[in-house]
This record gives structure tokens, C-alpha cells and sequence, in this order.
């Protein structure tokens, strides 16, 4: 790891030793923001679970079947929601880990790349939650009325809701990944517009296993994601060209 004009590299054991304390204060953070969220589990649960309990008919509603998975099903979601919010402070606790260590331009490039990154995740699970979430679900709710009653696991539904929060924070951050394989020479924007009709066949099909069979839901779903393929080409364009003007021999 480098080292700044003016500091002292230390000896292992002080890193090490400083590592212990920064893990020691984010798990702190973790606890608390989980028990936080413990606190308002049953309303944290009831606004996450909103999309499927708006669908749900007259007569069905959430149940557990096991005396240990409400509970469990709870603290699974204050576990998270407590990482939310710690976030702030392990991210605080690894830049100051990491930061000594890094020069000036490093250090700018690193912050840049996290806000863009958080922003871009948390974009992902905001789309997921008020357009895809509401209409994967819908979906599901459709089998059956007619001679069973949906009764929804608690558990499971929290499990398929994060795991769709996920899901679409991670490919929100699609345009970020391309503009670094652009930057690091990987992928250049001729090849990504020649893949252009794959990506709408793609995003064409990955709405068509997420979302109900009509038309109305697969749009919603598949036009931002061919959007975030779109913008990810501008990207790799700003990427290439950048990693160009740095190559020895370039001009200034």
C-alpha cells in the first residue's frame, strides 16, 4: 500500500491493530441499527411486504407455520435494515482504514465510484420496489383464486421481496460496470452498439421471466433496463476516450 508525502508507514502489527478497532465500531453500528429496527420490526415489515399485502384477497393473509419463523423472519429483516443503517459508519470506518495509504487522485477517484455505486443501488431497489416488486407479485396472486386461497408465507415473502430489492440494485449498476471496462480497455462502445438488438432481446426476455405476461408490466420493466444498457454505452465512450489521453504518448 502506498503511503503520502509526510506520513510514516507503520509496522503491521499498528495496522492490524487499527483494523481490529474499525471492525469493532462498524459491528457497534450494526447492532445498534439492528436493534433499531427490531424495535419497529412489524411496521418495517408491513410497509416492505405493502406490495404484496395490497394484492392480497379479502380473505387471505400473511401466515408462519413454524413457531421459531417469526421471529427469525423479523430479525432477517432488522439484520438488514440495521446494515442500512450502519452504513454510513462502516463506509466511514473502511475510508479511514484505506485512505491513508492512497494518493490525493486515488482517494477522489475512490468516493466518486462509492457515491456512484450507492446511488446507482439504491436507484435499482427503488425501481424494484414501487414498478417490478408490485407486478411480480401480482402476478403470482393470479394462480389459483378461483379454487385455493393464496396464504403467503411470511418468511418466504420477506426472502423473495430482498431478494428482488437485490436483484435490481445490483443490474442498476450496469452503467458503472461498463464505463470501467471501458476505462480499463475491456469492452469498447463499437462492440457494446453492435450487441445493441441482443440487448433489447435480452431486456425484452428478462422482463418476460419478471413481470406478468402483458404487455403494459413487460414495457415498464424492460425499457429502463435497455435505458441502463443505453447509458452504459455513453459511459464506455467517456471511459475509452479517458483511458486514451492517459496512455504514454497521448496528447495533453
Amino acid at each position: 500500500m502506498s503511503t503520502n508525502e509526510g506520513e510514516i508507514r507503520q509496522p503491521l502489527t499498528e495496522h492490524l491493530d487499527e483494523l481490529r478497532r474499525r471492525l469493532i465500531r462498524s459491528l457497534i453500528a450494526l447492532g445498534i441499527g439492528t436493534a433499531l429496527c427490531y424495535n419497529f420490526a412489524e411496521r418495517i415489515y408491513a410497509a416492505l411486504l405493502s406490495p404484496l399485502t395490497a394484492n392480497l384477497p379479502a380473505e387471505s393473509h400473511l401466515i408462519f407455520t413454524e413457531l421459531t419463523e417469526a421471529f427469525l423472519t423479523y430479525f432477517k429483516m432488522a439484520l438488514w435494515g440495521g446494515f442500512v443503517l450502519a452504513s454510513p459508519v462502516i463506509f466511514y470506518q473502511a475510508w479511514r482504514f484505506v485512505s491513508p495509504g492512497l494518493y490525493k487522485k486515488e482517494r477522489k477517484l475512490f468516493l466518486f465510484f462509492a457515491a456512484w455505486s450507492t446511488f446507482g443501488f439504491l436507484a435499482g431497489m427503488a425501481f424494484a420496489y414501487f414498478v417490478a416488486i408490485p407486478a411480480v407479485l401480482a402476478f403470482f396472486l393470479s394462480f389459483g383464486r378461483s379454487v385455493v386461497v393464496p396464504m403467503p408465507s411470511m418468511r418466504e415473502s420477506l426472502s423473495l421481496v430482498l431478494r428482488l430489492l437485490l436483484i435490481f440494485g445490483v443490474m442498476f449498476e450496469l452503467p458503472l460496470v461498463l464505463f470501467l471496462a471501458g476505462r480499463g480497455g475491456i469492452l469498447t462502445p463499437e462492440f457494446l452498439r453492435k450487441w445493441r438488438k441482443g440487448a433489447v432481446l435480452g431486456a425484452f426476455l428478462l422482463a418476460a421471466v419478471l413481470t406478468p405476461p402483458d404487455a403494459v408490466s413487460q414495457l415498464m420493466v424492460a425499457f429502463p433496463l435497455y435505458a441502463l444498457f443505453e447509458i452504459g454505452i455513453v459511459l464506455c465512450a467517456i471511459g475509452a476516450r479517458r483511458r486514451t489521453a492517459t496512455l504514454p504518448g497521448s496528447a495533453a
